[in-house]
């Protein structure tokens, strides 16, 4: 049982995959909201102190989100988001990918898929996330970029923003 605002981080090699839970103080279509519109998602996405700007964003079936998070030094990482399934409120499935700032994916990194879950609970949502890799190397070399550190700091980030959100609503 995750306790509120608790992250739980679990790798599992053996499938490739890692899997993300955490709840949030907010209605499901709040939390929605900030990870479907590129406009809340540059908000929080990045780990302070870097920070996410969005170039171009379709959140539809075949839409993508590009963008790129920069660093205190100005460093630009590029990323894109290829939407595959949504079930608005409920489910988006997508693949994550490395790529420069026109969108051309780096075949360095594989792709790797994703699944996002939304659900209610007694106090707010639960967010599930399922990451899964084409190769064990690939997933802990994300690991071994600092991604679980930096995950756990973006989502706190979303906390903080759902939090605010509401208080202005």
């Amino acid at each position: 049982m995750i306790r509120k605002n608790e992250m739980i981080f679990q790798k599992d090699l053996a499938n490739k995959k890692i899997f993300v839970s955490r709840n949030f103080d907010a209605p499901r279509a709040n939390v929605w909201k900030a990870w479907t519109t590129s406009e809340l998602l540059d908000q929080w996405w990045a780990p302070q102190p870097f920070q996410a700007f969005t170039k171009a964003m379709q959140f539809k079936e075949g839409g993508f989100w590009l963008y790129y998070m920069q660093g205190p030094d100005s460093t630009k990482m590029w990323a894109r988001i290829d939407y595959e399934k949504i079930d608005a409120e409920d489910y988006f499935t997508q693949f994550n990918s490395f790529c420069d700032e026109d969108g051309k994916i780096d075949t360095h990194f594989s792709k790797m898929h994703g699944k996002n879950t939304f659900s209610n609970i007694e106090d707010g949502t639960k967010v599930e996330i399922e990451m899964t890799f084409e190769k064990v190397k690939d997933l802990h070399k994300l690991i071994e970029m600092g991604f679980e550190l930096g995950f756990t700091a973006a989502l706190n980030v979303l906390a903080q923003t759902l939090k605010a959100q509401l208080k202005i609503s």
